[in-house]
This record gives structure tokens, C-alpha cells and sequence, in this order.
């Protein structure tokens, strides 16, 4: 059974931490599916994983082209189930079900901590997931590093 991680983020903005996680669930052998839930938020997500390191080469796409299946990394908006995906990395609010956590080797939900409309969606669905058996880790990166605060299950 997987587990969620909830990343808080309140120093590095999504598009900065978005391809350091992805670059290590492909260092973990993970197909990777990303759900946000604004088409055009994931066409700006596209170009920062593009452009996010001159050294490096994050291979993905947005979901709706023919070569979806073959993506490693698949940005999406849709709540279709992860499928073969090892990993579904939830941003902005997106759902996620603990069926999903149990299914998928690894759930991260990314939130930004200075929008209180993100953290409140957060806290439901940490207190979603927990409740319905889903082990959970919150992780926070206040003091300039990633520190587990909290873990459930």
C-alpha cells in the first residue's frame, strides 16, 4: 500500500519544486502523473519543467496526445485513476482518493502555504485520507529544508 506525502510549500514556488520531486520518482524507476485542475496552469507547469534545469532532461507531456501512454511524466486535469503509474503528485487543490493512495507506491499532494484557501483544501484532504485509512506524512520546508512534521498511519 502506498502513502501520501502533503508537501507544504512556503519558500520555493511550485514550478521550482515540482521537477526536483518529479526528477526523483524517475530516480525511483516511477511513470509519474501529474493532476492539477487548470489546463492553462498546466501548460505554464510545462515550460518550467522544460526549462527548469539546464543539465538535466525531465521527459513528459500533457495528457490528450498520442503518445500519452508512453509518457513517463503525464500532466493532466483529469481524475482518471493513475493507471500503470507508480506515482500521482496532486497540485492546486486537485483530488485524490484514498483508493488511490492504496493503489499507486506514492501520492504527493503540493500546496502552497501562503494561499489559505490551499491550505484549508489541504487539511481536508489530509483529514479525508486518514480517515478513511490512507497512511499520510506532512512535510514542510519552512526551516529551508524538508522536514517530516506530522505522520498518520
Amino acid at each position: 500500500m502506498g502513502a501520501a506525502y502533503f508537501y507544504h510549500l512556503t519558500r520555493r514556488p511550485l514550478e521550482v519544486v515540482l521537477p526536483q520531486l518529479l526528477e526523483r520518482a524517475l530516480g525511483q524507476g516511477w511513470r509519474v502523473l501529474v493532476r492539477g485542475r487548470d489546463a492553462d496552469r498546466l501548460a505554464a507547469l510545462d515550460t518550467a519543467i522544460w526549462t527548469a534545469a539546464e543539465d538535466s532532461f525531465l521527459p513528459h507531456g500533457i495528457a490528450g496526445g498520442d503518445d500519452d501512454a508512453r509518457q513517463p511524466i503525464l500532466l493532466t486535469v483529469s481524475d482518471a485513476a493513475p493507471g500503470d503509474r507508480a506515482c500521482l503528485m496532486a497540485i492546486e487543490g486537485a483530488a485524490v482518493s484514498a483508493e488511490e493512495v492504496g493503489a499507486v507506491e506514492r501520492v504527493c499532494v503540493l500546496f502552497d502555504g501562503a494561499d489559505p484557501a490551499a491550505l484549508d483544501r489541504a487539511r481536508a484532504q489530509w483529514r479525508e485520507l486518514t480517515r478513511a485509512g490512507a497512511s499520510a506524512q506532512y512535510w514542510s520546508e519552512e526551516s529551508g529544508k524538508w522536514e517530516k512534521k506530522a505522520e498518520s498511519g
